[in-house]
């Protein structure tokens, strides 16, 4: 039987990091992976679940909030026409085989390299949100038959390695090939939802060690975490919404690139420290 005094630490961790990562997606249009996932690995280590399928935990998780965030962001992007569904068709298959060999290969990954693989894809991400620029092109239209081939099972795969949807990786892909902005965040709405529901399945299928998991963890998706971030993700995006259009996020998303780098260093630390 859990602790009394460390399930209530447990949720009022979950209840701030949900609430953080809401505000962050409102205000920055981040995806609350990005967010999530270190912010789980931190709270559930410091609350002694600790182990070497602790990332795995972090990951599906994040990934279980995806499906409902990206289901609801999708749905009202489609209500003002944003979404690009041509692309959306044409990405999905290679998107859900890339995720499921991602999860496979996750499945058989300690801890501490796939905290390695975060932390490496952590900085290249936020790199990009420091120094990108919006006019940066690789090319006029998004790639034909060849490229998607290639480019989509990459994100699938990449997004479970780091437990995000399709924002991090999709957004600017999109971009760079001259997609519109406004119509590249609907897009990619669509894509978490692709990347999430076929892991998802697949990490309810991944056990983690009884003694190394929080109460009420069904595969490796932990489901107070689950419920509470969505609960707070609810409340606190819209906050984050009305702050972006109350002040210019430009210089936020640049401060955010930096803390995302930094935290992305400390999990690099860690995990050579062993």
């Amino acid at each position: 039987m859990a602790d009394t005094a460390l399930l209530v630490q447990m949720l009022v961790l979950l209840l701030v990091i949900g609430g953080f990562a809401g505000v962050l997606a409102g205000l920055l249009g981040v995806g609350g992976g990005i967010v999530l996932v270190p912010a789980f690995f931190y709270a559930f280590q410091t609350l002694g679940y600790d182990g070497p399928q602790l990332m795995q935990m972090c990951l599906a998780t994040s990934l279980a909030t995806i499906i409902v965030t990206s289901m609801r962001s999708v749905l009202s992007h489609n209500k003002k026409g944003a979404v690009d569904w041509e692309i959306l068709r044409r990405w999905s298959p290679g998107i859900v085989i890339g995720a499921v060999l991602g999860v496979w290969l996750v499945s058989g990954l300690k801890s501490q390299t796939l905290q390695i693989v975060f932390g490496c894809l952590a900085i290249i991400i936020g790199l990009y949100m420091l120094l990108g620029r919006a006019h940066w092109r690789l090319r006029d239209s998004m790639p034909g038959l060849l490229g998607t081939a290639v480019l989509s099972p990459l994100m699938g795969f990449g997004s479970v390695l780091m437990g995000i949807g399709g924002g991090s990786f999709g957004v600017p892909l999109m971009s760079l090939m001259n997609v519109p902005i406004h119509r590249a965040v609907a897009t990619a709405a669509g894509f978490g939802v692709v990347i999430a529901v076929p892991s998802v399945l697949g990490f309810l299928m991944v056990q983690i060690d009884p003694a190394m998991r929080p109460p009420l963890t069904l595969g490796s998706v932990n489901l107070v975490a689950f419920v509470l971030v969505i609960a707070m993700t609810l409340i606190t995006t819209p906050w984050g919404v009305k702050l972006a259009h109350a002040m210019d996020p430009g210089p936020l998303k640049k401060a955010f690139g930096v803390f995302l780098t930094l935290v992305a260093l400390n999990m690099l630390r860690k995990a050579m420290l062993g």
